[in-house]
């Protein structure tokens, strides 16, 4: 028997020919080797397009027999239905029947210029091996030499989590018996994204944090060689560890987001998690990673078995975590204090300056945001979270040369919307890329001087929101020559709105024909809003859109409206 080509075989599928189930899978063919009544491209097609069996007279038919695939699925959804198929586990902050419950242990980096026991250098991108000590590679004869500035980032970030600091400090190589500080807390809002279970508020308990330094990093080369880099050896760290006080994934993850924002703004980042599930290195990583485990051990429960302690890997886009190390027993780490490292006695007085000199922290920033400002609870956080607190800064930059609160919400709304669509905005290659933010808020691509004349112009009606925007892009692509104010009056952008009688004569005529969307305005009790905001957008496209302000024209079309009904 002869092989039969792709070709041919697809036509004999696709025509019904084929009295048996098969499909076809690999190799694309040219769209005119499918039948012009299917809808699908030629490769989709051959993959999923099957025949099913036949009686002899249905085969004869030349008239080919097609299911739509959107009939298809629906299909296999209520089969899937049927069959009662289980939702997984991980779809929910909670299983029936189990308690979930989850401590933290977060590795920061301190933002020191010298390493924690020698005098080296802290840097990341200079050459390998450029800062290393001769303590840093454990030299014989080297001794460690503490470097106290280390030790005020680190207080400064035990003071953010309402630690107690223990005066007498009795330093060793690991603080795992006397860290210098204890009995921290930070209190979780319904408006971070904690899990709706925790309701309005949680609080999480610091057991304790205490300084430690990094390891040396490992640089893998092609077949079992590996390079050791010494730069980041001895680089101060700082190991938060919580109380096992957590119940949701969800929650966890709000958490581990909300320390990174407190050590952003007392200013001792860099974070880095690490937990008992290790390489967790994104927030969305640690909550998929917990649901994963906490789905793996009720598995191992419900069939009967134990939990072993041992330390558990994640890799981002996997579905479950995998073993790494066992953990038996109470690990017996042998820690003895260091003879050469003098018990370390911090005085009330540095922790009550630090105390008093700490920046404003995220929960103050956002209730004077929120309060203050007018801001809603999510765009406030976006504004302190985004560029590293930068946004806020350039906030208030902005709102300083506007002199008046009443704009808050306004350039809330531009500095973050408008601001980040400019980014995502196909601006051609002119685009100078992401917008860059210092620590102090001022913008190269917009200064707050071109944003805060934009926003006056806009806000009294000078111009219109869609020669604001065009504004905008033009600042950002490093188009518009002279101020804001010049480019309004040289190409003659200022707003000059209709006459209150066009607003009416608009809405009439906007009306006109309309019968059973009117009828719908009779109870006053359900007014149409979606209604009638279709009607003013007939209007807009009436009249000349850029002399409308859409808030009178809605204005316009309402007092129509209880004319036409006589109320």
């Amino acid at each position: 028997m002869s092989r039969r080509s792709v070709g041919e075989l697809s036509r004999y599928l696709l025509e019904g020919r084929i009295s048996q189930r098969g499909c076809i899978n690999g190799r694309r063919l040219s769209s005119r080797t499918v039948p012009v009544w299917s809808s699908l491209r030629p490769p989709y097609a051959l993959r999923h397009l099957h025949t099913q069996p036949e009686p002899a007279a249905a085969a004869a038919s030349s008239q080919p027999i097609h299911v739509p695939l959107r009939k298809q699925l629906k299909e296999q959804a209520k089969q899937a239905k049927k069959q009662g198929k289980k939702k997984s586990k991980g779809d929910s902050q909670t299983v029936d029947g189990w308690e979930l419950t989850v401590g933290i242990e977060i590795h920061a980096q301190l933002n020191t210029s010298r390493k924690l026991f020698s005098p080296a250098a802290t840097s990341f991108n200079d050459e390998p091996n450029s800062h290393v000590a001769l303590f840093d590679v454990a030299m014989p004869g080297s001794q460690p030499l503490f470097q106290k500035e280390t030790l005020i980032p680190a207080i400064r970030a035990a003071l953010a989590l309402n630690c107690e600091i223990q005066p007498p400090s009795g330093y060793q190589i690991t603080q795992f018996y006397e860290p210098f500080a204890k009995k921290g807390h930070i209190t979780l809002l319904a408006r971070d994204g904690i899990s709706t279970e925790d309701g309005e508020s949680v609080t999480v308990g610091i057991k304790q944090v205490q300084l430690e330094q990094d390891t040396a990093k490992t640089l893998a080369q092609t077949g079992s060689v590996h390079w050791l880099d010494f730069n980041r050896v001895g680089v101060p760290l700082i190991e938060i560890i919580t109380e096992p006080e957590i119940h949701h994934p969800r929650t966890a993850a709000v958490f581990v987001r909300k320390i990174q924002l407190l050590l952003n703004t007392v200013d001792s980042k860099k974070l880095g998690t690490r937990t008992e599930i290790k390489n967790l290195s994104t927030i969305k990583a640690v909550e998929d990673a917990i649901i994963a485990e906490r789905d793996r051990q009720i598995r191992q429960l419900e069939a009967g078995g134990v939990i072993a302690g041992e330390t558990r890997g994640w890799t981002i886009g996997s579905k479950e975590t995998r073993r790494l190390r066992g953990k038996e027993g109470e690990v017996d780490y042998r820690y003895m204090p260091d003879p050469d490292l003098p018990p370390l006695v911090i005085g009330n007085d540095i922790v009550q300056r630090l105390q008093t000199s700490l920046a404003v922290l995220p929960d103050t920033e956002l209730d004077k945001l929120v309060n203050h400002y007018g801001l809603t609870p999510k765009d406030a956080l976006s504004l302190i979270t985004l560029d590293n607190g930068s946004r806020v800064q350039y906030f208030y930059r902005v709102l300083a040369l506007l002199e008046i609160k009443s704009y808050s919400t306004l350039a809330g709304n531009w500095i973050l919307h408008e601001l980040g669509r400019l980014t995502t905005y196909k601006a051609g290659p002119l685009a100078s890329g992401d917008l860059s933010f210092t620590q102090l808020g001022e913008c190269a691509q917009v200064s707050e001087e071109d944003l805060s004349q934009l926003l006056y112009h806009l806000y009294r009606k000078h111009i219109t929101g869609k020669v604001a925007k065009e504004l905008l892009m033009a600042v950002y692509l490093g188009e518009l020559e002279g101020g804001i104010l010049e480019a309004i009056n040289n190409n003659d952008l200022w707003f000059k709105e209709i006459s209150q009688e066009e607003y009416e004569a608009l809405a009439a005529e906007a009306a006109a024909g309309e019968d059973k969307v009117l009828e719908e305005f009779a109870d006053e009790q359900k007014y149409p809003q979606g209604k009638l905001m279709y009607l003013v957008g007939k209007m807009m496209r009436l009249g000349p859109t850029e002399r409308i302000d859409p808030a009178v024209a809605e204005n316009a079309m309402r007092q129509w409206i209880e004319r036409f009904h006589g109320r």
